[in-house]
């Protein structure tokens, strides 16, 4: 039997990180983050589909395409998140379980960015832990595919 596939998805600039204010993101690249994420997901037998793309329709894309190939997915929108019913109608299209996943704490910030769209199809929303929160957030899937299962 094959793991189960979690789709992880990186909005705009987050390649970037480890050098974007890192007062608020941190000095942890996208890769750390993505191999910390491919680690604890393999401890919770889980198989990783880890992407980044800055641009919005490529992120609708391959949410489209997980509804063939992945039980899951984790998205960091970047700023995506304050502005895209792309995303939000993506997410609800493919009926995969969803978690939302944030650096820092988006309700701690600018009031514009207390609003999230693909929250609306997510399961919950993890935020404010910094990379953790990707680890936080396979956790959870784990926990998810597994009740799904029984």
């Amino acid at each position: 039997m094959s793991s189960p596939l979690v789709l992880v998805l990186n909005g705009p600039n987050l390649n970037l990180l480890g050098t974007r204010e890192p007062e608020i993101y941190g000095r942890t690249t996208l890769a750390d983050i993505e191999a910390q994420v491919r680690s604890v997901a393999h401890g919770h037998g889980l198989a990783i589909d880890f992407r980044q793309s800055n641009m919005e329709g490529e992120l609708v894309g391959w949410i489209q395409e997980a509804r063939n190939s992945a039980q899951g997915i984790i998205i960091n929108a970047g700023a995506y998140t304050h502005t895209s019913i792309a995303l939000l109608d993506a997410l609800k299209a493919v009926g995969l379980p969803a978690i939302e996943v944030h650096l820092s704490n988006i309700f701690h910030r600018e009031p514009f960015r207390h609003t999230s769209y693909p929250a609306q199809a997510a399961v919950g929303i993890i935020a404010g832990f910094g990379a953790l929160s990707y680890e936080l957030a396979v956790a959870a899937m784990a926990k998810l595919l597994k009740q799904r299962e029984a």
